[in-house]
């Protein structure tokens, strides 16, 4: 296991369509930030991306569908990321990356304005109390959010966590942030959403053993 994980990483390096910058490269001005469209996907297409995008299903799975704009998935484990990456290469997706940091410096990777749209895909809910702040939807990310996304962006949340749900939309009141869809069952309520087909690995585990999708969608 150790080994395929180290041929991965080391085949991370040469993915073209992988970014792994470290944090003295954030720190000292990262070369894409604000140039995403111009330098790598070298169009003026929409830019959505897939926080905890895990293994790239999603980001894979909408590229595909909606080539008229750009999917960035962004995860730290990149034995992890080495799958979307690699199913893009080989199926020559080119409007799909794949930035492997943490999505604490993630204001460090974009502009004001530059990302138009997030998924937020069965992230962990951190449930211990003292973990709170790991929460990808709680205020201190939000903030982060609020200073790349362009106005009325979307932000959609996916998770088998009713927990998660539940502080997500305590937080979301809180800020004044507009609801555009809550429900704790997606696949059983009358929310419907584009590219549900669409399943991450983690999602289809929970739909597996029958426990309920919560999603929802706002925006600042």
């Amino acid at each position: 296991m150790a080994k395929n994980k180290l041929k991965k990483f080391n085949q991370l390096k040469i993915f073209s369509n992988v970014i792994e910058p470290s944090l003295k490269d954030l720190e000292d001005g990262f070369n894409l930030k604000g140039k995403w469209k111009k330098f790598f996907f070298k169009n003026n297409n929409p830019i959505v991306l897939e926080l905890g995008c895990g293994k790239g299903e999603y980001s894979v799975g909408l590229s595909k569908r909606y080539t008229d704009k750009n999917f960035i998935g962004i995860d730290i484990k990149g034995a992890r990321i080495w799958k979307g990456a690699n199913d893009a290469i080989k199926e020559k997706i080119e409007n799909v990356a794949f930035l492997r940091t943490r999505i604490d410096w993630i204001e460090k990777c974009f502009s004001e304005d530059e990302v138009d749209e997030i998924w937020i895909t069965f992230p962990d809910p951190q449930l211990k109390k003292r973990r709170a702040k790991k929460r990808l939807t709680h205020p201190l990310f939000l903030d982060k959010y609020a200073k790349i996304m362009k106005k009325n962006g979307l932000i959609h949340l996916k998770t088998d966590s009713q927990f998660l749900h539940g502080f997500t939309l305590g937080v979301i009141a809180s800020r004044g942030n507009q609801l555009h869809e809550s429900t704790h069952n997606l696949y059983q309520s009358k929310v419907s959403i584009k590219n549900s087909d669409i399943k991450t690995h983690y999602e289809q585990i929970f739909l597996d053993k029958n426990i309920p999708i919560t999603y929802l969608c706002f925006s600042f």
